[in-house]
């Protein structure tokens, strides 16, 4: 018997027929199925067709094709989308798969249009990859004795609609490696390859809501097959440190090189009414732009605000808040306003600082809404981020890409572990931290007007820098994972 199995959702283009009726001919492939919510006929030696009206990531359908599949190996093509396969593609793929006992492997892949062919390359997947949107490309190989050694010891994939590829990817990979062939073995046709704003949000996005609710489902069990689950009850009190402070809050804001948004940002945060004092703390890092002069001016004008510029160049954002939460200008709580943002009203920081009083909170996030340049709203709009819960939040937290804004901290606690020193989700870091023993306060209302535009630092990335900073977030869930694993041991 051949070694693989081909399963892949229908697809009616012709780029995608011709592949599979490639694919036939290789010694290589045994049998080809097509997942259709519609009865087709392929003209393709060896093709059969389930027809379902249930996605291919969906356990009802992964049961109906894992349960006919006599080969060794699946090549799984989820969202059959029009791929070329490079004519060797699939004997390198088993050969990785041999030599490295993988469970799954994934490869690199093209980005093709008519006009030009470039090379899409895709991160190592180590084990803080377990956010479900992880990208393995249009082609993924599983050992089927990996998959039913998985299943036999962690149980079936659960009676779910979109999340059982999810949770068959999961479950392979508790014993079993994931490996990641770094070169080019097909082609994505017409693939768009930018990293727009709907891409961004996508899973806070309210229409995907009962995704979200299976995917944490999913991941809250894997959690705990691995040892990493943390009830909530094991949560400490934060201690209680109001005279150590100057004032009651600082808001901070890191800068560099806003000229166009940073006043506006500014006169936000000084703007606020509030029953307690507070500050404004700007880490001016070394602007080149006429930044700096903005900022000496309005700091004649308010006293209130405190202008800080590093002794240091190499500073990120994360070092930037380091600069202001060490000072000794810093209130006993610390409250995000990025320098392209604004406050949607004068009361957003006495809601959130009352969040804070209220209930022992280490960390408190709000809510925010999409703007333009020109403040007027876009979509998806209200982001909320209503997947965190009070009991699950902080396990959920470890396979999302993010939990908000505005985000505000316990000055006197962040001190104890800092800021990474990085522009990329260092903030992410924190939170992470911060849940892994306390409580973490949510606000559903919108408190932060967040701009999109061309300056923003995650704008219009390459995709070699959004792979740079998802690969970090990772990494940063690796680290978090084993540090709750050890926690739980005891250690």
């Amino acid at each position: 018997m051949k070694p693989l199995t081909i399963v892949a959702s229908c697809n009616s283009g012709t780029i995608f027929e011709k592949t599979l009726f490639a694919l036939s001919k290789s010694d290589m492939v045994e049998d080809i199925v097509i997942v259709c919510r519609e009865s087709i006929h392929l003209d393709i030696p060896g093709c059969r067709v389930i027809k379902t009206e249930f996605p291919i990531a969906s356990q009802k359908t992964l049961k109906l094709a894992l349960d006919i599949i006599r080969t060794e190996y699946l090549l799984l093509l989820p969202e059959g989308g029009q791929v070329s396969i490079e004519p060797d593609a699939i004997v390198k793929m088993l050969e990785a798969a041999e030599s490295t006992k993988a469970g799954l492997v994934y490869s690199d892949f093209y980005d093709e249009t008519k006009h030009v062919k470039t090379v899409h390359p895709l991160n190592d997947y180590q084990s803080g990859s377990v956010r479900d949107d992880f990208e393995f490309g249009a082609i993924m190989l599983f050992s089927i004795p990996a998959i039913k050694k998985a299943l036999d010891e962690y149980g079936d994939i659960s009676d779910v609609r979109f999340a059982g590829l999810y949770e068959l990817r999961l479950k392979v990979s508790i014993d079993h490696s994931v490996y990641h062939m770094q070169a080019p073995l097909y082609s994505v046709i017409e693939s768009d390859g930018s990293y727009d704003i709907e891409k961004i949000f996508t899973y806070v996005d309210p229409r995907n809501a009962d995704v979200q609710k299976e995917m944490e489902i999913v991941f809250t069990d894997y959690l705990k097959k691995i040892g990493a689950y943390l009830p909530s009850r094991l949560f400490r009190e934060v201690a209680q440190t109001s005279g150590l402070f100057p004032v009651e809050a600082s808001v901070i804001i890191p800068v560099r090189n806003r000229k166009a948004t940073i006043a506006e940002a500014v006169k936000s945060a000084l703007s606020q009414e509030a029953d307690f004092q507070f500050n404004v703390i700007v880490v001016d890092n070394h602007s080149t732009d006429g930044t700096t002069v903005i900022l000496s001016d309005l700091a004649d004008e308010y006293p209130a605000l405190r202008h800080i510029t590093p002794k240091r160049i190499n500073l990120g954002i994360g070092g930037c808040w380091n600069e202001a939460l060490y000072s000794n200008a810093c209130g006993r709580y610390a409250v995000q306003l990025d320098s392209d943002d604004l406050y949607s009203s004068s009361r957003a920081l006495q809601k959130i600082i009352h969040m804070l009083h209220q209930n022992n909170y280490a960390m408190v996030i709000g809510s925010y809404t999409i703007v333009n340049f020109n403040l007027e709203e876009i979509p998806p709009g209200l982001i909320d981020h209503r997947e965190w819960t009070d009991g699950n939040g902080h396990n959920n937290a470890l396979r999302i890409n993010g939990l908000g804004a505005p985000r505000a901290f316990d000055t006197y606690l962040m001190r104890t572990t800092g800021f990474l020193n990085v522009s990329y989700g260092e903030d992410y870091a924190a939170a992470l931290r911060i849940c892994r023993e306390y409580r973490i306060g949510r606000i559903y209302e919108s408190l932060y007007l967040c701009r999109r535009w061309p300056g923003n630092t995650d704008a219009s990335l390459a995709i070699a820098e959004t792979n740079r900073n998802n690969a970090f977030k990772d990494k940063v869930r690796t680290d978090e994972i084993i540090a709750r694993q050890k926690m739980n041991r005891g250690e």
